[in-house]
């Protein structure tokens, strides 16, 4: 099977990183865990789905059951990598972070770590390559050394890491057409990445950390202080509008993917992409006021464009799956 060349550099270097850990992952295996201790560690994930985003777990709420728990495990796993960082007491994380390193890519987990527990059976039940949660904890590494990043490539590598790396276990979970669906799943988790960036940028510098491109922000004539600052100017607005049009792109192009999924997962991936997408509506609609304000979509208004989504993955060209659990 071959897989389309990219246009950009930075898509052709994310490619490789993809492909390596996709061509050294191992054969799936089931998990020999108590089923009683495993329901606990599901339910465990599913609460902290629930506490940390609606939006994920609405999405995976539309996946049959099995995968559903299995989505939210994923989920946990990277919420509980991202917390150990960005919610830290410690003067230094990094000690707390290699020892969740040890036991999130264990296969066999203390009984006391419910998500581990989770995790791991998720992870071996639907043969998520290893390497994929490796790059994840590297990237979320990243953030205790790198404040800011000169180049949109640079943000490209570093949103692959932390998103795109979810987007191909998620793949795993769903059941995928083949390594030609990659280069989709990359696209999107740095859409779906930048997308955070742009909503988080108040809160990003409050804890920080800068990630818009500087390039970016020096092209249309900004700088850190304009940041701190959160002056709305036009040369902000026409920053962002720059941004915005970036990452519809990407959206746009990662699209075509979803016919690559399995059919029961379709739809759930499809409505995570859209309600993301929306909240550069919300920006949009707010005079790109991401300073004090962070854009959302309610409730109401994701629920209203769910029966678009649905209808749209019902009239996807069916696409052979072959790689599954």
């Amino acid at each position: 099977m071959t897989i389309q060349p990219n246009n950009l550099p930075w898509e052709s270097n994310l490619l490789g990183m993809a492909l390596e850990a996709f061509n050294h992952r191992t054969l799936p295996s089931i998990a020999t865990l108590d089923s009683n201790l495993l329901s606990q560690a599901y339910r465990a994930c599913e609460d902290i789905t629930r506490h940390n985003s609606r939006t994920f777990f609405l999405a995976s709420g539309l996946l049959p059951a099995e995968k559903r728990q299995a989505m939210r495990a994923l989920y946990a796993f990277c919420r509980v990598s991202d917390d150990i960082v960005d919610r830290s007491l410690s003067a230094d994380p990094m000690p707390a972070l290699n020892a969740w390193r040890s036991r999130s890519l264990s296969a066999h987990p203390s009984d006391q770590d419910l998500v581990a527990l989770a995790w791991a059976d998720t992870r071996l039940k639907f043969g998520i390559p290893l390497g994929y949660a490796e790059q994840l904890l590297n990237g979320v590494a990243s953030d205790l050394t790198h404040c800011s990043y000169q180049t949109f490539e640079e943000l490209a590598e570093y949103a692959y890491q932390v998103a795109s790396t979810v987007g191909l276990m998620a793949m795993h979970i769903v059941g995928f057409s083949g390594p030609e669906a990659i280069p989709y799943a990359i696209k999107l988790g740095v859409a779906l990445q930048v997308t955070n960036i742009l909503r988080d940028v108040a809160e990003d510098w409050h804890n920080g950390h800068l990630y818009l491109p500087l390039e970016d922000l020096k092209q249309f004539g900004l700088s850190a202080d304009d940041i701190a600052g959160g002056k709305i100017s036009p040369r902000w607005k026409k920053f962002m509008r720059f941004q915005i049009e970036r990452v519809r792109r990407m959206y746009a192009e990662a699209r075509p993917g979803i016919a690559m999924l399995k059919g029961d997962g379709r739809f759930a991936i499809a409505a995570a992409a859209d309600l993301y997408e929306a909240i550069l509506e919300d920006i949009e609609a707010h005079d790109y006021d991401v300073f004090s304000r962070r854009a959302h979509i309610g409730a109401l208004g994701k629920l209203r464009r769910l029966p678009e989504i649905w209808f749209k993955t019902q009239t996807l060209q069916d696409v052979t799956v072959w790689f599954d659990k």
